[in-house]
């Protein structure tokens, strides 16, 4: 159980005025100005703009008026997500000062739902990599042990909320960027279906891919935050009509009668024991909880990093283009365009960047582009198939969310295959475009977090959160919980 305050609970005390939210805002402006300096969280932290949020939220809640459902509640986006005003650099020299004139559809809704923002946190360069050693601007550390990377790209979302910085943040997620981190760092984190979540003003890596998402300490604030954010946006044309799903008031009912299948083929090679070990125990709890648990055969997902290693940096680099001097981004003079344009991207993108642009560039080539990226495309259309075959027999699937516990730094930056396998588990739903979440479930070996994933068919989030809600109430009651 984690020892800092749920937002459930701070926005119910700030609602009934039993607290202010600036009281609120301050500790937790403590605890940054405490810890932040070793854990480096944030790209850069608001406390001027958060102060005034805060007063905002005390004056309503002063003249018998609602906030909304996350009054003052702290939560720090990631530095993907557009903010008004304020530098969204997506942790890269060549977005660095970058002020947006406008908000992301996300941060709009939390700010309309009462919600102080206190900072943009630090991520991999242009959300690409596992582990926040890709930031321009220095690693994020794990809370849990300074030594170890927070995983990614989201690392800065995931370790703030593990640092007790806010009770829930935003991080986005590609190939597992909120769900990797959220598992090494012992918090909830959820990728909801692709288009329940708005994309406006999410800075694009790979735009079939991206989904926005949520961190917290508790299942129910995930919830919360997920119904807050989301829900139809007429300005992003890939949104889903309607309202997210009410998921919350599912939250309590158990998960007797659903069929879990544990996923044969991200339990094997490369999953460490220890992980191994704590998602045979997540599912002997779901069994014991009335859920029918079985083995099951989803046999496409092995080849979704092959698959994603391909598609992602083929959108990459097309969405990368916008970055040349002249409409985005910083710029180094040179004396044509041409040259203008290669001194610009040399210094203003990092080597991961750089790779993933060239590798997308060259997949989309003339020569090049049936062979790989179009190979992709159908690898991906079986892999949809194979996981609705699945779903045909269960409501929800079961894997690791990560192969390991938090790893060391610099332990896999030399290759980037290695790196790159840490999202062997999480991949698969992106391409798919499904739901799916990490729940924290217990520890491995070495005393850190290990997470368990739960994956859902699009639009299944609520047997996805009936069941993270068993798993979250199992590990508490083992004494297990991160």
């Amino acid at each position: 159980m984690s020892p800092f305050s749920d937002a459930l609970s701070i926005a119910a005390s700030v609602r009934r005025g039993e607290r202010s939210a600036t009281e609120v805002l301050e500790e937790h402006l403590g605890r940054i100005a405490e810890r932040e300096p070793e854990i480096h969280a944030f790209n850069l932290v608001t406390d001027g703009p958060a102060r005034a949020t805060a007063a905002a939220v005390d004056a309503a809640v002063a003249a018998g008026e609602d906030p909304g459902p996350l009054a003052g509640v702290p939560v720090a986006i990631k530095d993907n997500l557009c903010t008004r005003g304020v530098p969204t650099t997506c942790s890269s020299r060549i977005l660095e000062g970058w002020r947006p004139p406008y908000d992301a559809t996300v941060v709009q809704r939390l700010a309309a739902a009462g919600a102080v923002a206190v900072g943009k946190t630090n991520l991999d360069e242009f959300a690409m990599g596992s582990s926040t050693e890709n930031s321009a601007f220095g690693p994020t550390r794990n809370p849990h042990d300074t030594s170890r990377v927070p995983g990614g790209s989201s690392g800065g979302s995931a370790a703030a909320v593990a640092a007790g910085f806010a009770p829930v943040s935003l991080g986005s997620d590609t190939g597992g960027s909120i769900r990797q981190p959220a598992a090494l760092c012992g918090v909830v984190g959820v990728k909801p279906t692709y288009g329940l979540v708005s994309r406006l003003g999410l800075v694009a890596f790979g735009s079939s891919l991206d989904q926005v998402g949520p961190f917290a300490h508790t299942v129910a604030d995930a919830a919360l935050v997920c119904e807050v954010v989301g829900g139809h946006d007429p300005g992003d044309s890939t949104s889903l009509p309607g309202a997210f799903p009410s998921v919350s008031e599912h939250l309590s009912d158990g998960v007797a009668g659903l069929r879990v299948g544990i996923v044969t083929e991200l339990m094997g090679e490369g999953v460490a024991p220890d992980v191994a070990a704590r998602v045979r125990a997540a599912a002997d709890a779901l069994a014991g909880a009335g859920a029918t648990v079985e083995e099951v055969s989803v046999p496409a997902v092995t080849f979704g990093l092959s698959a994603y290693y391909l598609v992602a940096p083929a959108e990459a680099s097309s969405n990368l283009a916008r970055y040349d001097g002249v409409r985005f981004g910083n710029r180094v003079d040179a004396a044509t365009t041409g040259e203008m344009m290669t001194a610009t991207r040399t210094a203003g993108f990092g080597d991961e960047v750089k790779r993933r642009i060239m590798l997308g560039t060259f997949v989309l080539s003339a020569g090049y582009y049936d062979a790989f990226y179009g190979t992709a495309l159908k690898v991906r259309t079986l892999m949809r198939q194979d996981f609705d075959t699945a779903y045909e027999s269960y409501d929800v699937l079961l894997s690791p969310t990560s192969p390991t516990t938090a790893f060391a730094f610099g332990a896999k930056t030399a290759d980037p295959m290695t790196m790159y396998l840490n999202d062997i588990c999480t991949i698969p739903t992106n391409l798919a475009g499904h739901a799916a979440m990490s729940v924290p479930f217990g520890t491995g070996d070495d005393g850190l977090p290990v997470g368990v994933q739960v994956l859902a068919p699009a639009l299944g989030e609520v047997p996805m959160f009936r069941t993270a809600a068993v798993l979250e109430a199992a590990a508490h009651a083992e004494g297990g919980a991160a």
